[in-house]
């Protein structure tokens, strides 16, 4: 397996290579369309669209966790939720409470500070926080009053809680359906490595199996399902280890057959060394979130300088509500330089085409309040469907919609809009990629590798209690929590470093091999404690 490591190499045409489409690219743009259809069409009954933009809030949650178990995915969309409220609380205020622009960018720069932070620490998956800070950004600059905010609040959160129904809803037809896509996936890459043999395969195997297990541990109980699973993707992961000695259309026969609801296939046998391991592991407590904040600290940092200078560069030229510059620079930072500028590319080239497409469809939304309401949820359908394949093309759509959304409280010069929104994309994306210069977090391949060394001493120590006739129960008990807990760190670790620019390599290899070392060793462990002294073993141990 090759070491990967981002590529210094700032590339216009990577940046705008399409990807094949995601598997499920129908399931979020289904879902943001079943989530904002029945509020907006209630208000335009209404005669109110000049309140979407709060049931926008609540709606758009709909768009994350399709990709977690329906357990997980429960208490994801209500963090999301909960996390949008709070957001849109504290711009909502803030608007009541003072009009000065200068305060009023201050305050969305550590707003957008803090999602950020909160959604890469808490591993929300995507859209991240772009959505939560364009909530809010938005809000900051619309006309409130402190008697407006408790009303407004409330039809975010009924919004938000028909949007969580929306995203539950599949779970009554296929309730394992994320999982057995996890699986599926897995197997798929790990017959393509055996076919294969290459490093690049390789490593898209290893991440596919991770989240494969990701997938599984959060699953909830341990069903009769899950365990059938579980050992598919043994089966994954015996390839990974042995190539040679798997049969690529096998795995593939399997993957074919999660489709569906069938029965999940049977693969005749078990790795008894790796699930007791996993188990072990699932069971572990997770690292409270504070102790997570801190290796995002520097995107933080990143996030409220990049978005601040933005919001103050577009107050200089004019713009008297900049929350799209700000909203743009918010958006570009990934886990590392080179991807920030993928982003940058992609957002700018994804806005201006954006804007030439309401250029285009302005005189169609302008027709009336339904034309407009149905415009934008054609776009919402297609920023979605879009995305997966890469983000600049689904900007084309996204970018539309948010100023058709504007106009919900009237319509407004098209002409206007579109030079405002061009003057602050360049401004967000030039500014915000300035401010990712100048904060740079060179620490992260330190941090894997402490990590890494955490589990190696963790492991030995429990490998030589397995060495021993009769070690202390209490002895073992403590090496296996240890390391178990080093197993956990050393994945957040490495999730949180992937892609930095570093002053070395990250281990990746030494990253793999160290987790399955560290699975079997607890394998061992596990059976070693529940078997009586007399039977104890030390199978499954190796170095």
């Amino acid at each position: 397996m090759r070491s990967a490591t981002p590529s210094r190499r700032l590339s216009l045409a990577g940046a705008l290579r399409l990807d094949r489409p995601s598997e499920i690219w129908f399931k979020p743009a289904l879902s943001v369309v079943a989530a904002v259809a029945p509020p907006n069409l209630t208000l335009l009954a209404l005669g109110r669209l000049d309140l979407a933009l709060y049931t926008m809030a609540g709606s758009l949650c709909a768009l994350y966790a399709h990709n977690r178990p329906y357990a997980a995915r429960a208490r994801a969309l209500a963090r999301v939720v909960a996390g949008m409220l709070g957001g849109l609380a504290v711009a909502l205020v803030t608007a009541s409470l003072t009009g000065s622009t200068a305060v009023l960018v201050a305050v969305g720069a550590l707003l957008a500070a803090a999602q950020k932070a909160l959604c890469d620490a808490g591993r929300i998956g995507p859209p991240g926080n772009v959505v939560l800070t364009f909530i809010s950004s938005a809000a900051l600059f619309a006309p409130q009053t402190l008697a407006q905010v408790p009303g407004h609040l409330l039809l975010a959160l009924a919004a938000g809680a028909w949007a969580w129904a929306v995203g539950m809803a599949p779970g009554l037809v296929r309730p394992h359906g994320p999982e057995r896509r996890a699986t599926a996936a897995a197997l798929n890459a790990a017959a393509a490595y055996a076919a294969t043999r290459d490093g690049r395969t390789r490593d898209r195997a290893a991440a596919a199996i991770q989240a494969a297990w990701q997938s599984l541990l959060t699953a909830g109980r341990r069903s009769a399902t899950r365990r059938a699973l579980e050992r598919l993707v043994v089966r994954a992961e015996v390839a990974l280890a042995a190539p040679a000695d798997s049969d690529p259309e096998r795995l593939r026969g399997w993957a074919r057959d999660l489709r569906g609801t069938g029965p999940v296939p049977r693969t005749g046998h078990a790795d008894a060394g790796e699930l007791p391991g996993i188990a072990a592991e699932s069971a572990v407590a997770h690292e409270p979130l504070w102790h997570r904040l801190r290796p995002v600290a520097p995107l933080a940092a990143r996030t409220a300088l990049g978005c601040a200078l933005a919001g103050y560069a577009s107050l200089a030229l004019g713009i008297g509500r900049p929350y799209w510059a700000l909203v743009t620079a918010a958006a570009l930072y990934q886990a590392s330089l080179g991807l920030t500028w993928s982003r940058s590319v992609q957002r700018v080239v994804g806005n201006l085409a954006g804007v030439l497409l309401f250029a285009a469809l302005a005189p169609l939304a302008h027709l009336g309040q339904a034309a407009l309401v149905l415009c934008c949820l054609a776009l919402n359908f297609g920023a979605e469907a879009l995305i997966s394949r890469n983000y600049w093309l689904g900007s084309v759509c996204v970018t539309p919609m948010a100023l058709l959304v504007t106009e919900f409280t009237g319509f407004q010069e098209p002409g206007t809009l579109i030079a405002e929104r061009v003057v602050d994309t360049l401004v967000g994306a030039l500014v915000g990629f300035a401010a990712a210069l100048l904060v740079t977090d060179r620490r992260t391949a330190d941090r894997v590798e402490g990590a890494l060394t955490a589990v190696e001493h963790a492991r030995e120590r429990a490998a030589r209690l397995l060495a021993e006739p009769r070690p202390a129960p209490a002895a073992l008990a403590s090496a296996h929590r240890s390391l178990a807990a080093a197993l956990v760190e050393l994945r957040a670790t490495a999730d949180a470093a992937a892609g930095e620019w570093g002053r070395r390599a990250l281990p990746q290899e030494r990253v793999v091999l160290a987790e399955q070392a560290g699975h079997r060793t607890l394998a061992a462990t596990t059976r070693r404690r529940a078997a009586r002294p007399d039977h104890s073993t030390t199978e499954g141990v190796r170095p």
